[in-house]
């Protein structure tokens, strides 16, 4: 088994880092392989709703100058998927939301090829700011037939990092 995270937050080793890898941690632990892919930070194109990924169906976003159909291939790879922002004005970063509309339209094209995943969220910020951050991404999480996680509480943390 592998899950893939995407790291939305353009500070590297922040707060958000810190908690995927306080999950990861956990996932090394039952023998099942990580991966953290930095997105926050780098440039990465919104969606331009050109409909192509629907006439190519090539499991491709027809933009390719950024990551974006790097982490679709790392997607399909996993079994499992994590978004995790931190919170920027009750909202994700503009990278990770840029990665879920064309990752998700690609998907949409080509037989909702993620089908079947496992998908989690995951918010860093202060106040209700990541009750957001981690509702965002669940129509992406939950879109196609999916398995997602369960949850007693909300998943996301609060904190300061130097």
């Amino acid at each position: 088994m592998k899950v893939v995270a995407f790291n939305g937050s353009p500070r590297k080793e922040g707060n958000t880092a810190s908690l995927i890898k306080h999950v990861l941690a956990e996932l090394d632990k039952e023998g099942i392989e990580t991966e953290i892919v930095q997105i926050g930070g780098k440039s990465v194109h919104g969606c331009t709703a050109c409909s192509k990924c629907f006439e190519n169906r090539d499991r491709r976003c027809v933009i390719d100058n950024d990551i974006v159909n790097e982490c679709i291939e790392k997607m399909l790879e996993a079994d499992g998927i994590i978004l995790a922002s931190p919170t920027y004005f009750a909202d994700l970063t503009p990278e990770l939301k840029a990665l879920i509309d064309r990752a998700g339209f690609v998907a949409k094209a080509n037989s909702e090829m993620f089908s079947y995943k496992v998908g989690a969220a995951v918010g860093a910020g202060r106040r209700a700011g990541p009750i957001h951050i981690i509702r965002l991404p669940l129509p992406f999480l939950l879109d196609f037939p999916k398995i997602r996680q369960g949850q007693c509480c909300w998943n996301y943390s609060y904190g300061c990092s130097s």
